[in-house]
Order: structure tokens, then sequence, then C-alpha cells
């Protein structure tokens, strides 16, 4: 399984970005998908995860009501909608796969795939 995070970039407070996570074929169907992030002295942080065959997605509390996910299956591809952008979202941001059970969607540790990461500045 390959995956592959793109569109990070710079955006001021209050702005948009969309994030695309381009999996190997079947992966978004067949594994929970979800992205974290991580800011410079920080643990990686749970964001969003959407469960197998789009049954369900859960967000993290500090981005519930604005940041949405997205699958393609047809692309392979996960999409994070980010809107109203923060200061503190700034990180480098992941996405991955998990192979276990939807309790464990917000465990980094449980997740077997990993993509490179992309980079998201919120700043003035």
């Amino acid at each position: 399984v390959q995956l592959q995070a793109s569109g990070g970039g710079l955006v001021q407070p209050g702005g948009s970005l969309r994030l695309s996570c381009a999996a190997s074929e079947g992966t978004v169907s067949r594994y929970i998908m979800g992205w974290f992030r991580q800011a410079p002295g920080q643990e990686r942080e749970f964001v969003v995860a959407s469960s197998r065959y789009g049954g369900g997605t859960a967000y993290a509390d500090s981005v519930n009501g604005r940041f949405s996910l997205s699958r393609d299956s047809a692309k392979n591809t996960v999409y994070l909608q980010m809107n109203s952008l923060k200061p503190e979202d700034t990180a480098v941001y992941y996405c991955a796969a998990n192979n276990a059970v939807w309790s464990t969607r917000e465990q980094a540790g449980q997740y077997i795939y990993w993509g490179q990461g992309t980079q998201v500045t919120v700043s003035s």
C-alpha cells in the first residue's frame, strides 16, 4: 500500500486548503483512512478518520465543523477540506491507513501505512 499526500501550503487565518491522499488501488475502501498532524515539538495528533466503505467519519473536537473528509473510491483518493483555518492548525499533515477495528481510529500506532506528509502553515 502506498499513500501520497499533497495540497499543503501557506494560507492566511480564515482561509481554506484541500489536502489529497492518493492511495494504491482499493485502499480507500478496504482500510480505515485517517489524517493526523504533527506540529514541531508535539506528538502526532488525530484529526479525522473514515471507516471502511465510507460507513462513518469521526473528527477531532478541534477541527469538527471546520474540516471535512471525503473519499473518491474510483480515484483511490481521500480528501481533507480545511476551512476557517487557524494558526494552531499549522502542522505537517499525514494520511494513513488502518486495518484494525473502528474503535482504534484515533490511535496513530494502529495505522500501518503512512504517507510522506504535507506542510500546512496558517499565518498572516
